[in-house]
């Protein structure tokens, strides 16, 4: 794990996606094609935003697959993490190879085992991922389940979680955000090849810290980071205003 510090989110996102891309590139040159789990939410902003303005990228060698989404949540609500992508990201990108998003309103169960059968043809080179206010990594919140081999599985999303999707302005009162979520699972995301972690603000400081410098456990879903060896944080001045090394 090595840590990168910015001034600000623009100059993180920028530093983050030029290093994704340069992975990306690699991994494409070496075999051929590569395999991406992206990211959502306000923490991705300005990587998603650096990624696309990257040149030399053959989009049509690469397959993504999302983290994410919320249950019962449709795809035209402001919310929907598939909402954001298509928006944010596959629009620009329409030659891409394939992307497989997670259908929050299809049947749970069956929803998993799809997603699952697909990623476990798709080895990850590049995941693109945050760390949530509470610690979590996706929708995975403290106590983690850091034992299931399910590449997906479904979670319950706790209060601190529910708080944060409120903040940052996605629905209009805790009420409206779902308690539910499918969730790539802890797992699976480690055995991403490379992980590139976006975590930019003041509100994820003490998070920031607990993951980074504390042990390593579940009530700390992100800490697992610490035991990848090709795991790369970056962080802004705000984030990493509580760790003690910087």
């Amino acid at each position: 794990m090595t840590i990168s510090i910015s001034q600000n989110p623009v100059e993180l996102g920028q530093t983050a996606g030029k290093i994704g891309a340069e992975l990306i590139r690699k991994s494409i040159q070496n075999q051929g094609f590569a395999n991406l789990i992206l990211a959502t939410g306000t923490s991705q902003f300005e990587t998603l935003k650096q990624l696309l303005a990257e040149k030399d990228i053959d989009w049509s060698k690469v397959t993504v697959f999302h983290l994410d989404e919320y249950l019962g949540l449709p795809i035209t609500h402001p919310a929907s993490f598939r909402k954001y992508l298509l928006e944010r990201f596959f629009v620009h990108v329409p030659q891409l190879k394939a992307y497989h998003l997670i259908d929050g309103e299809n049947d749970p169960g069956k929803e998993c085992e799809r997603l699952s059968a697909l990623i476990q043809n798709h080895p990850i080179d590049v995941a693109f991922v945050g760390i949530g206010e509470n610690g979590h990594l996706a929708f995975n919140d403290p106590p983690a389940d850091f034992e299931t081999e399910n590449p997906y599985l479904v979670v319950n999303l706790d209060h601190a979680c529910r708080m944060q999707q409120l903040g940052e302005g996605w629905f209009p009162n805790l009420e409206a955000v779902p308690t539910q979520a499918i969730s790539m699972s802890i797992r699976q995301i480690m055995k991403s090849k490379a992980i590139i972690c976006s975590v930019p603000e003041l509100r994820k400081a003490q998070a920031v810290k607990e993951c980074l410098e504390g042990e390593i456990t579940n009530l700390h879903p992100a800490s697992i980071l610490q035991s990848h060896p090709e795991c790369r944080i970056f962080l802004d001045k705000p984030a990493s205003s509580l760790l003690s090394n910087h």
